[in-house]
């Protein structure tokens, strides 16, 4: 008790991380997975804000984005772009962009992931179409990138 009495009177301190100014939450521990999730949820951001240079931030040069669409008329079609083609279809515009992904799996081994999860992507609010994603990720000089993305999309069985 007198040990105790004189580490107080001398101002110990205890080994535990101060909390984040006006947050009243100790600070956040980034797990792997959720470290897997930064570059995904910034090119969401950036899709967002409908800028695609902010994209090209996220993804490996060599990779690219590919789409498996069903049409509501039942036709089916298969495109791969570029992650520069992909980024130039991304205009400027008036409407909001948001995706939504609805249940991500991360799995990873070492310097590569996989994210796979259900997404609901909306113009303004309103569903526009819906699918799957599923993204490639690679870990370079302790950063993730994405390699490639690859979705479905369909307009039926969506849910906002």
């Amino acid at each position: 008790m007198i040990l105790l009495s004189l580490l107080l009177a001398a101002g110990q301190i205890t080994p535990v991380q101060p909390i984040v100014k006006g947050t009243g939450l100790p600070p956040a521990v980034m797990t792997e997975e959720a470290g897997v999730m930064v570059p995904i949820d910034a090119l969401f951001a950036a899709l967002a804000a409908r800028d695609g240079q902010a994209i090209l931030a996220q993804v490996r040069s060599d990779g690219g984005a590919t789409v498996a669409e069903e049409k509501p008329d039942g036709t089916r079609s298969v495109r791969r772009t570029s992650w520069p083609e992909f980024a130039a279809s991304i205009k400027p515009g008036p409407e909001r962009y948001a995706e939504r992904l609805t249940d991500p799996a991360v799995d990873i081994d070492g310097d590569i992931a996989m994210v796979w999860s259900p997404y609901v992507f909306t113009i303004d609010g309103k569903v526009s179409h819906c699918g799957t994603d599923h993204f490639d990720m690679v870990r370079e000089a302790g950063r993730w990138k994405i390699a490639n993305l690859t979705w479905s999309k369909r307009t039926t069985g969506c849910a906002n």
